[in-house]
């Protein structure tokens, strides 16, 4: 499996060598929060940060989100930064924000340098996405497109159609995250992400969320999911797995399947 467009962010090829890359989270509610999380994040050496800026409890104050932002940056070295508001509407925390004012910050932030990344989510509609999308191209900002459903898994023509769609309005890189409701469900996910993978032409991310939904951020890179989310100190979605966890299990997988 390959395609036409891996992604460099800093040191890190997005989509391309190194899979999966592990992201770990940050979400706390004010900075002292965040930079402890960092402090114990960092020694794990994740391959990519996000940071959920709708746990942030003064997302409101621009200056305030872009100097923490700036902090991160510094501190996490060559470790890429992703920038993410997720709303309400897909499982993220209430903010005083319209999705006007959420683009301002977003502007201001990739306009900082102090992100490789963000996330917006496609249901915000065609024209917000599209602000997004000439954002990222002003800045240079990788441009994560996503979806969340937390209350079941469409069937994986849908979720097919749904990537398609975000490579289609210029994402850089497309996500989907869907609620199992059984193990086949899971089966259903890991199955539109091979054939996303087969298919576009950007790097895929995908992962079922709850109980089930942790094979998936165990062993989707296989079927061609580049990123896994995994904890480093607290979750951001249900079923995230310990970083630790992860690197191990990828570890034994990757082993098994180049025979040694």
């Amino acid at each position: 499996m390959s395609f036409s467009r891996p992604i460099q962010l800093n040191n890190t090829v997005l989509g391309a060598g190194k899979e999966p890359l592990v992201c770990t989270p940050l979400v706390g509610t004010d900075e002292a929060a965040v930079l402890r999380e960092l402090a114990v994040i960092l020694p794990k050496r994740p391959d990519l940060l996000e940071w959920r800026v709708d746990f942030f409890a003064a997302i409101a104050d621009t200056e305030r989100v872009v100097a923490l932002a700036q902090a991160i940056r510094q501190q996490a070295g060559d470790i890429p930064l992703l920038f993410t508001r997720r709303s309400t509407r897909e499982g993220g925390q209430p903010i005083p924000l319209d999705e006007d004012a959420v683009l301002a910050l977003y502007a201001a932030v990739c306009r900082s340098g102090a992100v490789a990344l963000c996330d917006y989510e496609l249901s915000a509609g065609e024209a917000h996405f599209a602000r997004a999308v000439a954002l990222a191209r002003e800045t240079g900002v990788c441009l994560v497109a996503s979806f969340h459903n937390f209350h079941e898994t469409p069937p994986a023509e849908a979720l097919v159609a749904k990537f398609a769609a975000m490579q289609a309005a210029g994402a850089d890189v497309v996500k989907i995250a869907v609620m199992p409701q059984s193990p086949r469900d899971v089966l259903t996910l890991l199955d539109a992400t091979l054939t996303a993978r087969e298919t576009l032409s950007v790097p895929v991310i995908s992962m079922a969320m709850g109980g089930y939904g942790a094979v998936s951020r165990l062993c989707g890179w296989v079927f061609g999911s580049s990123v896994s989310f995994a904890v480093g100190e607290q979750s951001s979605a249900p079923g995230q797995v310990p970083v630790e966890d992860v690197n191990r299990v990828v570890d034994v997988l990757q082993r098994a399947i180049a025979g040694r």
